[in-house]
């Protein structure tokens, strides 16, 4: 079950597990109204036949998919791979990634600026909405394989913060205000 709580805003090493102390847990529904994060729990065993992956990708119209292995002995570059992942960035599209192995941690940010860290595991599935500022590290084991969609061809592009004059930004901005549906 993916957990998510509120971080220290700790920037020195991706891959420590920063929380407060205690750690103050917030609810998928939360996250979702906070954020406009959404999740799906795919079991990975049977998402060839049980038709639930396939659902999601028809209604919401993803009709690219790949997959991406990060990891030391398999990403090309990796100390550098991951630093441009945990560096603060949007994109103009949905980021949409489920995970078929491994783990590790989707930052994001709610409307005040906090950092809320998503942890994902075999089988979550999240999808992170067009313009969100968010970062992507690994956990310490290193290593996560995890497949991506997308909606017609892949745009690849990171948009480093500041980006706020980006309409995908500005879009984000008006449904974090008016509420997320």
């Amino acid at each position: 079950m993916v957990r998510a709580w509120f971080m220290d805003n700790e920037t020195t090493d991706q891959r420590l597990e920063h929380h407060r102390n205690p750690p103050e847990f917030i609810s998928l529904e939360d996250l979702f109204q906070k954020t406009g994060v959404e999740y799906f729990k795919i079991n990975i065993d049977t998402l060839q036949t049980d038709g639930v992956l396939e659902k999601i990708r028809k209604d919401r119209g993803y009709s690219y998919e790949d997959e991406i292995t990060c990891s030391e002995e398999c990403l090309p570059d990796y100390a550098n791979k991951l630093k441009n992942f945990f560096t603060e960035h949007l994109h103009t599209d949905e980021e949409i990634r489920l995970v078929a192995d491994g783990s590790g941690y989707f930052d994001v940010r709610d409307a005040e600026e906090n950092w809320i860290r998503i942890e994902v595991i075999r089988g979550d599935m999240i999808i992170i909405p067009s313009g969100i500022y968010h970062r992507f590290t690994l956990d310490s084991k290193n290593y996560i394989k995890a497949k991506r969609y997308f909606v017609g061809e892949p745009v690849w592009l990171p948009y480093n913060r500041p980006a706020d004059d980006m309409d995908c930004r500005k879009v984000y901005v008006k449904k974090l205000s008016e509420g997320f549906k």
